[in-house]
């Protein structure tokens, strides 16, 4: 399988908020920029790219807040150290 597969598979709640975000942001992006620019086609230009580069750091954002989320429960949890067999 692919790494692709594989990290899409691993990632799939993240994904899937990362494009519902996505959606919303395009619609609410488009219609902010045309009332600023009166502008059809600069409101759509607008309107994908912005929110495409967010739902991109909106990915990496949640992933530096499940490894922050994780660190901190692993500090308040250590694991037990194996005991050595004599």
């Amino acid at each position: 399988m692919s790494r692709i597969r594989i990290a899409a598979r691993h990632n799939l709640p993240t994904l899937a908020k990362t494009g519902s975000y996505y959606v919303i942001h395009i619609c609410v992006a488009a219609l902010v920029a045309y009332a600023v620019t009166g502008n059809l086609i600069a409101s759509l230009t607008l309107s994908l790219l912005e929110p495409t580069v967010q739902a991109v750091a909106f990915f990496f954002h949640e992933k530096a807040w499940e490894r922050a989320l994780r660190r901190r429960s692993d500090a308040a949890h250590p694991r037990a150290e194996p005991v050595p067999v004599p």
